[in-house]
């Protein structure tokens, strides 16, 4: 029911202020809140003798938003997909943000006029409408003192302090409280350069900030927060998205010993652009407890992997580390976590926060893979659908390519391409070969795009199919394709080099997956991983090795999770994986062996571990969260080797 009514509103209208006037009407009937001095709120109510009452009418039999989490969610949705893209803006459970308010603020805390709680990226105000009840209830003080004096939120649309001020008039009136105008702290602006010493006076900092960073990839960032993102220092690594600055920008501006909760990606553990981050991380040294959800999504309709971060402004020689399965420990009286000396992580690397011991002796041992083999990525037409093909029919001179009509190809213009990321069912690449329209020149085991006169006069039917379809090219990176050397140029140049020999795997597997090696020069491959390399011997000890149990329990222990118990086996995750020194007898006799217990066994006792399942039993150490009142010991989390 709710999802029909979700489709009604996206074909119902894009303009906010006649969504806002439906969804508070539908809110009102649905309560028998037929009248309110509130005039905010009596300005969007619409009466049986309005026009679009019989809309209101239509969607509140299709659905009633009866509660204050039903507006919630409500708000955040009716955002569009491409405003969604840009603000990262996304619904967040009740019981994540209750767990995040209870936990930064405390029973016992002292809540007086000067208290002040902020949300950086507020949104409609969920986190907000959260702590006001949890100020409520430790204070016995009005939603109207407590919205006055205590909440603080910043957004970056105008829509979301609007619905922000809704939500928060709507909740104070089903609760009794209904006044002609309440008095907000909601503030539009970037909270990247947002000078909060303009509009508190003698400001010097918040007792609490909690929230959920906008989730916005480093190449959706637009308009000023693109320029802004850097001036953080945690921005110095890689392509930061948009959420890691929000760490610095809310430590900044939080008060000593006051506590920081936020739930974001977890991404930031590993990734290249969370390096600067985790460097802040450890020259702070604050007192972190991280809350990892792994490969769960907490987000409905959301690939995200996230944690949750409560951050005290305190010093600590330590950070504290729980990944959990689901959420319902979340819910528990005590949740056991590890403590971690920020000294023994390795910011440059990545953060080993589980299995620590075993990751840190596997790194330590031989030679890091980058070190030792080239990994690439496949080929990036940015339009496979255009350029990639299963051949419906052949001759001696043409493939026949279906697309709307069909097109003959010549079969000098094509090489044939593999999807690795097939591997993970599939042993062989024969039943997975498909053609590519090859628009380049090798020379010397390097691609050059051929001219386009060249192109067009020794492969006319590869460039008049190509040319019928270059509008949809020119799409490529946002409308971008005019910067390309020619229109017809793949999206990037990458993978696009003769190598002798490949080894192909997924870039995803929920188990160990298939290598296979391949010695044809031309052979592209799109989408999974190839390691490349000058002879067939080197490729072959990999392979046992990267087949291997402890290859796997590195991956699974120390790589990005996916949904479905995926794990990502690209470069920047196998990069620091020690490759051992072996001699050539102990290269020989690795690739003659063929038996997998043997390989694990063997691999092993060269590296000093032990992962014999019946011999492992991993303890984490007992650290209950500040704060949490609970007569009963810590409970451990499920096991997630």
């Amino acid at each position: 029911m709710k999802r029909d009514f979700f489709t009604y509103l996206k074909s119902y209208s894009f303009d906010p202020q006649k969504i806002d006037r439906i969804i508070v009407s539908n809110f009102l009937y649905s309560n028998n809140i037929h009248s309110c001095k509130n005039q905010l709120v009596e300005n969007l109510r619409i009466h049986d003798t309005d026009p679009d009452f019989a809309d209101l009418k239509k969607i509140i039999t299709s659905y009633s938003i009866s509660s204050i989490e039903d507006l919630i969610e409500v708000f955040e949705f009716v955002i569009s997909p491409e405003e969604k893209v840009v603000t990262g803006a996304v619904y967040t459970p009740n019981y994540i943000r209750e767990f995040i308010v209870n936990n930064t603020i405390e029973e016992g805390k002292q809540i007086d006029p000067a208290f002040r709680v902020w949300d950086p990226a507020c949104g409609c105000s969920g986190f907000l409408f959260t702590v006001a009840k949890r100020l409520k209830e430790i204070t016995g003080k009005s939603y109207s003192d407590i919205y006055r004096e205590n909440l603080y939120g910043l957004d970056i649309q105008e829509f979301s302090i609007n619905r922000s001020e809704l939500l928060l008039t709507l909740a104070a009136i089903v609760d009794g409280e209904d006044e002609e105008n309440f008095d907000f702290n909601l503030h539009l602006g970037n909270a990247l350069n947002f000078d909060w010493n303009k509009e508190i006076a003698e400001f010097t900092g918040f007792d609490a900030i909690v929230g959920n960073p906008p989730y916005v990839c480093s190449r959706n960032i637009e308009g000023e927060s693109k320029d802004l993102v850097h001036n953080w220092s945690v921005s110095k690594s890689g392509h930061p998205d948009l959420y890691i600055p929000f760490f610095e920008l809310g430590i900044t501006f939080l008060k000593p010993n006051a506590t920081l909760g936020y739930i974001t990606m977890n991404t930031f553990f590993k990734s290249v652009n969370g390096r600067a981050l985790r460097e802040y991380f450890r020259n702070q040294k604050l007192d972190m407890d991280i809350l990892d959800f792994g490969a769960f999504q907490v987000f409905e309709s959301k690939s995200t992997y996230t944690c949750i971060c409560l951050i005290k402004n305190s010093p600590s020689k330590k950070l504290h580390y729980v990944k959990l399965s689901d959420t319902n420990s979340l819910l528990s009286d005590g949740i056991s976590f590890e403590s971690i000396a920020y000294e023994s992580l390795d910011f440059e690397k990545g953060w080993n926060l589980q299995e620590r011991e075993i990751l840190n002796k596997i790194e330590s041992t031989g030679t890091p893979f980058s070190k030792k083999f080239t990994s690439r990525n496949g080929i990036a037409t940015l339009k496979n659908d255009i350029y990639i093909f299963d051949p419906i029919d052949e001759n001696d001179h043409f493939y026949f390519l279906q697309n709307g009509q069909q097109y003959p190809i010549e079969r000098e213009a094509c090489v044939d391409v593999i999807n690795p990321n097939k591997l993970t069912q599939l042993d062989s690449i024969e039943t997975i070969r498909k053609k590519a329209i090859f628009p380049y020149q090798i020379e010397n085991g390097q691609a050059t795009i051929t001219p386009e006169e060249e192109f067009r006069t020794q492969y006319p039917n590869a460039y008049s199919y190509l040319l019928s379809r270059k509008e949809i090219l020119a799409t490529r990176d946002k409308g971008k394709g005019k910067e390309y050397d020619v229109w017809y140029a793949y999206g990037r140049n990458q993978s696009l080099e003769n190598y002798q020999f490949k080894l192909f795997f997924p870039h995803i597997s929920p188990s160990i997956p298939n290598y296979v090696i391949n010695d044809e020069p031309s052979l592209l491959f799109v989408n999974g991983l190839a390691i490349v390399g000058e002879n067939e011997r080197e490729l072959q000890y990999l392979s046992k090795i990267m087949s291997s149990r402890l290859f796997w329990f590195y991956i699974v222990n120390s790589s990005k999770p996916y949904g479905s118990g995926y794990y990502s086996l690209s470069r920047n995750y196998i990069k620091n994986f020690g490759i051992y020194n072996f001699s050539d007898e102990q290269i020989e006799h690795l690739i003659e062996l063929s038996d997998k217990n043997e390989i694990d066994n063997y691999l092993e006792n060269l590296y000093g571990i032990d992962l014999n399942p019946s011999k492992r039993n991993v303890q984490s150490q007992p650290y209950t969260l500040p704060g949490r009142t609970s007569q009963t010991q810590p409970k451990p989390v499920k096991e997630y080797v």
